[in-house]
């Protein structure tokens, strides 16, 4: 389809810019709502399990020791 004459009428760019964005929902969908992470935890971590801060401490120990 040229799109010179696709312009020529607001209709039809109309249509036509309402089936791209349609198209970018389907294909992006949509972003769950984010959780408020609560100041007594380190949130949870990529499987959904509670990170506490032991967990934290252990992480930065062994990142701070190499290994």
């Amino acid at each position: 389809m040229m799109f010179s004459r696709l312009f020529r009428s607001r209709w039809a760019a109309l249509f036509w810019a309402c089936g791209i964005l349609w198209t970018a929902v389907d294909v992006a969908g949509y972003a769950p709502a984010a959780k408020p992470v609560s100041a007594d935890n380190g949130g949870e971590d990529a499987l959904g399990d509670a990170v506490n801060n032991s967990d934290l401490m252990i992480l930065a120990n062994s990142m701070r020791s190499g290994g």
